[in-house]
């Protein structure tokens, strides 16, 4: 978490309008506001900070997120505005499959989407290509968004009433699942090429799940993937979870993908 995972500094947060001249800098508004209690104890590189004081600093983290986590529900409530967290390791196919599901459902639907990395604009201007309105938020060393964050890009991004808000979080298994956006749901994308053992590996992430995506199942007679493992793992650890094998690539299973956004 925040206090051992590197993501102290809130001034590395940037949230950009791809294609503008300028970040929008922040600075201290980033909701850790961790101050002199994120300072490691560096005025004592030798000395192990307390075991209590962490437990009691990452309780206040969470609790401040989780209160700012309300307000955007009650905000994108109150605009009829569905937001999906996707998260999942890096290279499972997230930004193609918010590519596709753009392409596809755009014409029917309004799609903005929140990009979440710790730099580039890569993946923000692959989606801008698809007309969809983006913001990117740079984490800097912050190996997941938070609430604060998704405010933020919110705000930048002012998506309007009844729109679906894709929010594609910062590639890793662990911290975003830790971390309430608001969001309507959480999706977790893995992919055929990464290996079936990852819900056992990784409790947290698929037990927060409301859809696990199981994406590159073109993949499927080239690698080692057990699905009905994958299933069966995911749901010691989380029963009443959706699981939707797809491939982006060649649209199978695309239309349950869309089905299930239309539940939300």
């Amino acid at each position: 978490m925040c206090v051992t995972c590197g993501c102290g500094d809130p001034t590395a947060v940037r949230v950009t309008v791809p294609g503008a001249e300028h970040s929008h800098e922040h600075g201290t508004e980033h909701s850790h506001e961790h101050g002199a209690e994120h300072s490691h104890e560096h005025d004592h590189p030798h000395q192990a900070a307390p075991v209590s004081r962490t437990i009691a600093i990452e309780q206040e983290l969470l609790a401040k997120n989780d209160s700012l986590a309300e307000s955007n529900r009650d905000w994108l409530a109150e605009h009829r505005i569905v937001a999906i967290n996707l998260m999942s390791s890096p290279g499972s196919g997230k930004t193609t499959l918010l590519e596709r599901t753009i392409r596809e459902t755009g014409s029917t639907r309004t799609v903005c989407v929140i990009e979440g990395d710790q730099e580039t604009l890569f993946d923000a201007e692959r989606i801008r290509a698809t007309g969809a309105s983006v913001i990117q938020v740079n984490t800097g060393a912050g190996c997941h968004l938070d609430a604060d964050m998704m405010r933020r890009g919110m705000a930048s991004l002012d998506p309007p009433d009844g729109a679906l808000l894709l929010v594609e979080n910062v590639g890793n298994l662990v911290c975003p699942a830790l971390f309430d956006l608001g969001e309507s749901g959480k999706v977790v994308v893995i992919s055929v090429t990464e290996g079936d053992d990852k819900p056992l590996k990784y409790p947290h992430m698929f037990a927060a799940a409301d859809l696990i995506v199981i994406n590159k199942i073109d993949l499927l007679p080239y690698v080692d993937f057990d699905i009905e493992r994958c299933q069966r793992d995911a749901r010691t650890l989380n029963p009443g979870v959706e699981v939707l094998p797809l491939s982006v690539k060649s649209g199978q299973g695309m239309q349950d993908w869309y089905e299930w956004l239309n539940k939300l």
